[in-house]
């Protein structure tokens, strides 16, 4: 009980006026639920709400979210239906509650795809009561302070997904407490040996720069006092994870990072903050390239701050940050500072800035279906490095790096997007996948009844951009893909005699569209003008089966024929669509995939499925619109053999070639043309096309190659 009343003394504390008996009940009854269960430490679980709601409780939040954090497991952990927590305690902590309960209810077909839905479950949460992803953090942060008692591949799987996700949203609510504690125990799991190494390098200089940081607190202190500039100074040593990044990302020894030791100034007013910067800058040389301007242009998070790297006494380089006691409150505690409850409600543009990047994510996350896209698209948007751009009225737009002039546009507006025809940096007229700097001053060229490129999405940067271009040419697309479904459909029905007319007015067809996830004739039209749906089998559904079996075996022939004319392509019988077997498909020219490797289907506008091997470099820019891809798999039928190039590296030596073709030859692979060349420093490239039966087939010739001395490397296409 001690432990629950040391929390609701922290809780009168920061909030007065709250009712701390609901503090009580949800313990006395997170106590009930949970009695007999045991963590992976041999503690009792109850220890770990206890815990969440304590944390919750430093972070000086209200009796409603601490409650919550007595009570988030119990529905996932015990019996306890949700209903049971809103009668209890009410609708709004059990909304919270539930926006914290995983789904499981459901079957998924990966561990991803649940992932996935469960990250997607909690954003749509906090869109609603941003205490959702509070009491997240605070049961995230507790779990890896207790994170030793699990397996070792749990512990990696969690580690990594609170390095990816976790700290990323601390980071982006400008919690700079808990995400700098996040990252630093998820590092010393998922890099033991680099944090140790860092770890032991910072203490057995610890005493030394702890010495030196004092030495620099009283001079700062003194000259500010003289200048009669009221102020705090701080001074701290660079986290760990923190300076693994900084070393990882320069390549430098960590006594070359420049802010390792830091001093924090915290002042009265931003007046005093530029005066104080004034100050430290006569003391000590500052860094050229290492001032920066918090406070004039916030980060997105809205953290503000000056920043300075200066050489100090004994040529010690440091940092200092300056700021007002509002802006270090805000550093620190971030959205959980001054967060205004907004229950019920969406959020607006004139919200806190923070809530910017929850909605535009909120947005693309509900159009993204494969949930590996989702991921990685979410774990780049979450932590993005930032450019600082400007309009030509001098506007800041903040993106990340690598943005280019397309993602400017798309920021800006939609409609500017859409219509953009053309970009100056700095006046200059420029291509639109230029990359912007820091300072880029951006002005966009548009044109009215332009509309976006698809060439487009292999450049842009943002989520945001990303997706608008993929709606754009999806939703423009559409009326077309219909128009192929309907002839697709009419062709098969007309083979079968069957009234299509009919079936549709009769809504035999429409009764049909939801085993494809459809609601609408449209939507069936448009998924067999794309080639999701098979028309054969769609029919199967509708008709009797004996009157598709009378269909004589060339009628179907035929309709393979049809569908040439309509796709203008042949279909490859090595490979078939999953579970459908009249689509046309063929290989990719790109890269030529080989049966046994892997590959995937990409739906093409109007030509059938191209299937690419998995390795293809075009792969991750064709499937950045998840909706046309397809599960695709090699079939026993077709082509005995591939023709493959070879291209091999080596020394240029006498035999060489000879030694090559025997190999080759021994392994009774065919060749059907070779070509040699040198080149300077006695090297040389033999390019060898071969023709082989399958994957294994190639590897086995490449390794034999291999094993030749003097051969280097060996690609092939």
């Amino acid at each position: 009980m001690l432990a629950l009343e040391n929390i609701l003394a922290t809780v009168e504390k920061y909030h007065p006026n709250d009712d701390l008996e609901v503090i009580r009940q949800a313990y006395a009854f997170s106590a009930k639920e949970h009695r007999g269960q045991l963590r992976k430490s041999g503690e009792p679980y109850l220890n770990h709400p206890l815990a969440v709601a304590k944390i919750l409780a430093e972070m000086k939040l209200d009796a409603a979210c601490v409650s919550v954090g007595l009570l988030h497991d119990v529905v996932e952990d015990t019996l306890t239906p949700i209903e049971k927590i809103k009668e209890y305690f009410g609708n709004d902590i059990g909304q919270i509650v539930n926006g914290l309960t995983k789904i499981s209810q459901f079957q998924f077909d990966s561990k991803e795809e649940q992932q996935a839905e469960n990250f997607r479950k909690m954003f749509l949460a906090m869109v609603d009561d941003i205490r959702v992803v509070l009491v997240k953090l605070a049961d995230r942060l507790h779990n890896m302070r207790t994170l030793q008692y699990l397996p070792s591949e749990k512990r990696l799987r969690i580690a990594q997904e609170t390095m990816e996700v976790y700290a990323p949203i601390a980071h982006r609510l400008g919690m700079g407490k808990i995400r700098g504690e996040l990252e630093d125990l998820a590092f010393s799991y998922l890099e033991p040996e680099a944090y140790q190494e860092i770890e032991k390098g910072i203490e057995s200089k610890r005493k030394v720069k702890e010495e030196f940081l004092e030495d620099v607190k009283e001079i700062i202190s003194q000259k500010l006092q003289e200048q009669e500039i009221p102020c705090t100074v701080e001074s701290r040593i660079k986290r760990i994870y923190s300076v693994y990044q900084k070393i990882k990302k320069q390549k430098i020894p960590i006594e070359q990072v420049y802010d390792l030791m830091a001093v924090r100034i915290i002042t009265g007013t931003v007046k005093d903050c530029y005066g104080a910067l004034g100050i430290i800058h006569n003391l000590w040389r500052p860094v050229p390239g290492r001032i920066k301007d918090f406070i004039a242009i916030p980060r997105p998070n809205m953290y503000q701050s000056l920043h300075t790297s200066v050489i100090g006494p004994q040529g010690q380089p440091f940092e200092v940050q300056i700021r007002t006691t509002e802006m270090h409150r805000l550093a620190e505690e971030g959205i959980a500072a001054h967060w205004k409850y907004k229950t019920g409600k969406e959020l607006d543009e004139n919200d806190d800035q923070r809530f910017l990047w929850l909605r535009h994510l909120v947005e693309w996350q509900q159009e993204m279906q494969d949930p590996s896209d989702f991921l990685s698209t979410l774990k780049i948007d979450l932590y993005p490095e930032e450019v600082y751009a400007f309009t030509p009225k001098g506007k800041v737009i903040i993106l990340p790096r690598d943005a280019t002039t397309v993602d400017f546009a798309y920021s800006i507006h939609t409609e500017v997007g859409h219509t953009c025809v053309g970009a100056k940096i700095n006046g200059r007229i420029v291509p639109l996948k230029s990359k912007l700097k820091n300072g880029d001053i951006v002005e966009i060229q548009t044109q009215l009844g332009h509309t976006p490129s698809r060439d487009w999405l292999s450049f842009v940067r943002t989520s945001r951009a990303r997706n608008k271009i993929r709606h754009f040419i999806n939703v423009s697309q559409r009326e077309r893909s219909i128009e192929i479904g309907k002839k697709i459909l009419e062709k098969e029905a007309r083979k079968f005699k069957v009234n299509l007319k009919k079936l549709v007015e009769e809504g035999q067809l429409l009764k049909a569209a939801p085993e494809y996830g459809c609601t609408k004739l449209e939507d069936v039209y448009s998924g067999l003008g794309f080639g999701k749906i098979s028309a054969r089998v769609l029919l199967g559904k509708i008709l009797p089966q004996e009157d598709l079996k009378e269909v004589p075996d060339e009628r179907i022939t035929k309709f393979t024929s049809a569908m040439k004319k309509v796709f203008g392509i042949s279909s490859d019988a090595t490979i078939q669509v999953k579970g459908i077997d009249d689509l046309l498909v063929y290989r990719a020219k790109c890269c030529n995939p080989i049966r046994g490797e892997d590959i995937v289907g990409y739906i093409t506008r109007g030509k059938g499925v191209a299937v690419h091997a998995k390795r293809c470099a075009n792969v991750g820019t064709l499937l950045y619109e998840a909706d046309r891809k397809i599960d695709v798999q090699w079939t026993g039928g077709g082509e005995d053999s591939y023709a493959v190039k070879l291209s091999i590296s080596v020394d240029d030596r006498q035999g060489m070639l000879a030694e090559i073709t025997s190999t080759i030859s021994d392994i009774k692979t065919n060749i059907k043309n070779i070509e040699a060349q040198s080149f300077e420093d006695h090297q040389g490239m033999i390019h060898v096309t071969i023709e082989i039966s399958d994957l294994k087939h190639l590897e086995r010739a490449v390794n034999s190659i291999k094993k030749i001395k003097g051969v280097n490397e060996i690609a092939w296409q």
